[in-house]
């Protein structure tokens, strides 16, 4: 089950960036735990290079918490507004220092706002 999950957090994670290109050149260690049922399973994301480990992340400067369940429907099916609803309304749950998320708030905004501009024109 573990080796899923590690496999989902390094598809979610180039999915997200491939809708987000301006998040792939920052260097972040991320914790995510998966609760499940009765337990939760803590891995270790590093980026750029999308490398995932099992084991919590003492190093880490993000922490992202979620249901198990919940994410890997969002791992293979969640676009870039998926996972902003789900932190909106509390499905998912990110902490860190103010400065970075911040800066991936923003970032993801912009994306979404050239997204939404793009499409604007095409239909026009």
């Amino acid at each position: 089950m573990s080796e899923d999950a590690k496999g989902l957090i390094e598809l979610a994670t180039r999915r997200f960036l491939e809708e987000v290109p301006a998040l792939e050149p920052i260097k972040l260690v991320v914790g995510v735990e998966l609760r499940g049922r009765g337990d939760t399973q803590q891995f270790r994301l590093e980026m750029p290079a999308i490398n995932v480990t099992k084991g919590p992340a003492a190093d880490a400067r993000v922490r992202v918490d979620m249901r198990r369940e919940f994410f890997n429907v969002m791992a293979r099916e969640g676009k870039v507004p998926d996972w902003v609803e789900a932190f909106t309304y509390g499905q998912a749950k990110a902490s860190g220092p103010d400065q970075i998320m911040k800066l991936i708030v923003n970032v993801v905004e912009r994306q979404l706002e050239r997204d939404r501009t793009r499409r604007a024109r095409k239909h026009a």
